[in-house]
């Protein structure tokens, strides 16, 4: 098995206009992802509804998460969630920057 080493919390950009996503790792059930925010939110009438399932870290800053039944979820460093898929969720608030640990699992 090839070894890789990877630090999510080194070489993060002062700042961006978008969001930036970082596949680390994948394959047909799992992939995972470093995503940095800065200050980025999901569009007022958007949710995502995803077919696969996500489990999310906060690994520095901070987050919030709100369900379509009005659940939110203010998530700081180290806090986690996990998303079934097809909960229909949007992000409401990001610090900048945040930084996430987001694994998405195939159903």
């Amino acid at each position: 098995m090839k070894q890789k080493f990877y630090s999510f919390l080194q070489d993060i950009p002062n700042s961006s206009k978008e969001e930036i996503f970082e596949t680390i790792a994948k394959n047909e059930s799992v992939r995972i992802e470093r995503i940095i925010s800065y200050g980025q939110v999901s569009p007022k009438d958007f949710w995502y509804d995803q077919d696969e399932d996500e489990f999310v870290i906060i690994l520095d800053g901070n987050a919030e998460i709100e369900y379509d039944d009005g659940t939110k979820y203010k998530l700081s460093k180290g806090d986690s969630l996990y998303i079934d898929a097809h909960q229909k969720h949007k992000v409401v608030y990001t610090s900048n920057p945040a930084v996430w640990l987001a694994i998405f699992l195939a159903k």
